[in-house]
């Protein structure tokens, strides 16, 4: 049973990685909060799927901007003051989302701000916290650490949204924003007890120059830039979270709890995969791996959608009671939220193994633009497709476009499929 479930080695190893990690696992529930209600406050004003996917087109610009530049940063400067500074922007936009809903403004522009200046903090805040995880275990304990963070995440994915859903429909929006800025306080100091942690090697000053650096030897590392592009194949394809309102209101029936419920599937199943990712640490073809993943999260995105065609838009929902359909819902969205992670730890293990700490922070932060924009794009594809082909098709297209492409990724980079950890090449 012990190899079973997680290896905690990592946290009995190091104080510091420990600090953190229990830091971000608060402070992720509180962020999942505000996410999943800023979806619902958009809908609710607007009653349009493809405005709620907007809230990906209005993030990506300034996600991808400091992303890039902040990774020249992160590889310049102190990682650790470059996330404390970044994480209180952050708090600050919690606050400020708090504020909006106290005030009941009910201004949609106003969100779509926040969202940007939001997206722009995280773009530095995430390669930061990123590139200090190698530095506190050991390589050899990498895929326990990344998966003990993809647990962090998972919990706090499964328990944010499921909390919003309930917070909204009963306490309201303030209430909701506030539960963030107060749980956000904890990764704040998680960050601050750090030790410094200056970047190793040749430093490069932050800038355009040192941008290109890092994307030219992206370039010419085909196993690193397969992570990347078989994460946009999944997450830009097949992201049907801004479909999950619209679900919730006119095809399963239960309006914000059940977009809650359906949001926490995807979670619960990346939890559960993490808490019993003992046996990763067995696997050596990574790379094989994440593409088995992502072929798993599109196929069940498309079993989700054929349920929700399946459910059509039920009378029951008319009255605010919940269709039958929910259970084979969740389950789809759990075997997603399950490959997910399982590619997730392996990729980031992939980036973090294969590159010299020098370029790490400007690796991570294209990372972070691949892992935060692509869904962020996924939310306006799906959005789109939502408003076209209506949610459940939608959400069948999706998962098949995405098991196409990266069948043709694999066929393109054979190589990756053969990637090992033993002798990690970039």
């Amino acid at each position: 049973m012990p190899k079973l479930f997680a290896d905690t080695t990592p946290l009995k190893e190091s104080l510091d990685f420990r600090r953190m990690w229990i830091g971000t696992s608060l402070s992720s529930i509180g962020a999942q909060l505000t996410l999943v209600a800023v979806s619902l406050e958009v809908y609710q004003l607007t009653q349009s799927t493809l405005a709620v996917g907007a809230i990906g087109i209005v993030g990506l610009v300034p996600l991808v901007l400091a992303g890039l530049y902040g990774g020249s940063v992160v590889d310049a400067h102190d990682r650790r003051k470059v996330a404390l500074y970044s994480g209180l922007v952050l708090w600050a936009c919690a606050g400020l989302f708090a504020l909006h809903a106290w005030s009941g403004l009910g201004q949609v522009w106003l969100l779509y701000v926040l969202i940007a200046i939001h997206s722009a903090a995280a773009g530095l805040n995430q390669p930061a916290r990123s590139a200090i995880v190698p530095r506190l275990v050991r390589r050899e304990i990498l895929p326990a650490a990344n998966a003990l963070t993809m647990m962090t995440f998972g919990l706090g994915m499964t328990i944010g949204p499921l909390l919003a859903g309930v917070l909204v429909a009963n306490v309201g929006f303030g209430w909701t924003y506030t539960i963030d800025v107060v749980t956000f306080t904890a990764a704040i100091w998680a960050v601050f007890r750090l030790p410094p942690i200056p970047p190793e090697g040749e430093v490069r000053k932050a800038g355009l120059r040192s941008v290109l650096e890092g994307l030219q030897f992206l370039r010419t590392r085909p196993n690193i830039r397969m992570t990347f592009l078989v994460d946009m194949a999944a997450m830009v394809l097949a992201q049907p979270r801004a479909l999950m309102p619209a679900i919730g209101a006119l095809v399963i029936g239960g309006g914000e709890a059940t977009a809650g419920i359906l949001l926490a599937a995807v979670a619960a199943g990346a939890f559960l995969a993490a808490l019993f990712s003992g046996p990763l640490g067995q696997i050596r073809r990574q790379g094989l791996a994440v593409l088995w993943c992502v072929a798993v999260w599109g196929a069940a995105v498309s079993a989700f959608g054929i349920v929700v065609v399946l459910a059509g838009r039920a009378e029951a929902a008319a009255d605010g009671s919940i269709s039958t359909w929910l259970v084979p819902a969740v389950a789809c969205l759990m075997v997603a939220g399950a490959a997910d992670t399982v590619s997730g730890v392996f990729r980031n293990t992939i980036l973090q193994s294969a590159t010299p700490d020098a370029m790490r922070g400007r690796l991570q932060g294209i990372f972070i633009v691949v892992v935060a924009g692509g869904p962020r794009l996924g939310d306006a594809v799906a959005g789109g497709n939502g408003e076209w082909l209506g949610e459940g098709f939608a959400a069948v297209a999706g998962g098949a476009g995405c098991i196409v492409a990266v069948w043709l990724l694999h066929k393109w980079q054979p190589r990756f499929a053969r990637y090992d950890d033993r002798n990690p090449e970039p």
